[in-house]
């Protein structure tokens, strides 16, 4: 059996660094505790000043504390990206905007094999 992937890691990490949501609260610049625990229980999304800030509180990664939403995002937008390069690949080239067309057709192409070489 898989474990399933949760939408954000931030309880994980702040109980792993036996800090109350009160006092992460107070870290984060918060005034009251409310906000912490709507974080964690995936019922608000945090500004990304404050997804930043437990970036540096738990130096860790935003990509790996919201690993769920990261994952979610990465298949919409790839998704997203596939149709936009067909539909760029189905546009003619004599189109006035070919020279953009080639440069983001480029790009596309410069993107996907930086994405093979990742590990």
């Amino acid at each position: 059996m898989h474990d399933r992937i949760l939408t954000n890691y931030l309880r994980t990490y702040r109980r792993r660094s036996g800090l109350s949501q009160r006092e992460l609260g107070l870290l984060l610049g918060y005034n009251g505790r409310g906000q912490v625990p709507r974080h964690e229980q995936f019922a608000t999304n945090p500004p990304l000043a404050i997804a930043l800030a437990y970036e540096v509180i738990y130096r860790a990664p935003v990509s790996t504390l919201f690993l769920g939403m990261h994952d979610t995002l990465k298949t919409t937008i790839e998704k997203r990206l596939a149709a936009m390069e067909e539909d760029l690949q189905g546009r003619s080239a004599k189109d006035s905007d070919a020279a953009s067309i080639a440069r983001r057709l480029e790009w596309l192409m410069e993107r996907r094999s930086l994405t093979r070489d990742d590990p």
